[in-house]
């Protein structure tokens, strides 16, 4: 990507961006608080304020590599803490606190669909073609982070919410993934295999918002 290309997607991307990663980590939090863990809440991360969410490498320069390079956007957020031994009910609540999380992502998927398509409502006005630009990097990028959330691989929330179903023995080894997990994942991004995995279905999701808005 050029120069002037890669600033021009930095323009429109970055509101979307930090809408997505602080939504995503204070609905962690937000549902763990509600099962019983105060964690987040007293560390002052159930918060709408990107500035406490933001990972320097994560949330940086990751994702402006990933651009940079034209794959698939890639990076994350500081997370927010969850002692899952304070919610009232281990293995039954994770999954739920596990899922708030993508599910945010969707939510704020289907929004900014709705923007795009509101920015179809005015052509040839001031806003409208910034607002699209926008908004097609706020579909892209939630549905992204939503997909990839979902993989089942710990301390992902779809490793979470694999932990949180399957059988106490079989949730135990998945478990034990997790200090590795971080690095299989930076691996598969720096290689051509996470976009191998997460295009089809990344492709799937963006096919089904089309129809939905008919877009």
């Amino acid at each position: 990507m050029q120069p002037d290309q890669l600033i021009q997607t930095i323009a429109l991307a970055a509101i979307p961006i930090l809408f997505a990663i602080t939504l995503h980590e204070a609905a962690h939090g937000y549902v763990a608080r509600h099962f019983g863990d105060m964690t987040a809440y007293q560390q002052g991360r159930i918060s709408l304020n990107p500035i406490r969410h933001i990972d320097p490498v994560g949330t940086v320069l990751f994702p402006l590599l990933t651009l940079w390079m034209g794959g698939i956007l890639f990076g994350w957020a500081k997370p927010v803490p969850v002692n899952f031994g304070a919610l009232r009910h281990p293995k039954k609540d994770m999954l739920w606190v596990a899922i708030a999380g993508p599910a945010s992502n969707l939510f704020m998927a289907l929004g900014w669909a709705f923007f795009y398509k509101m920015a179809t409502w005015f052509p040839g006005s001031y806003f409208a073609e910034p607002l699209a630009g926008m908004a097609v990097w706020g579909i892209k990028i939630n549905v992204v982070l939503m997909v990839l959330n979902l993989l089942p691989l710990p301390p992902l929330d779809g490793g979470r919410v694999a932990v949180s179903l399957l059988p106490h023995r079989q949730a135990y080894q998945l478990s034990k993934i997790e200090p590795y997990g971080m690095f299989i994942l930076i691996f598969l991004a720096i290689t051509p295999v996470l976009s191998w995995i997460l295009s089809p279905l990344v492709n799937l999701v963006f096919r089904m918002i089309s129809f939905l808005f008919g877009l």
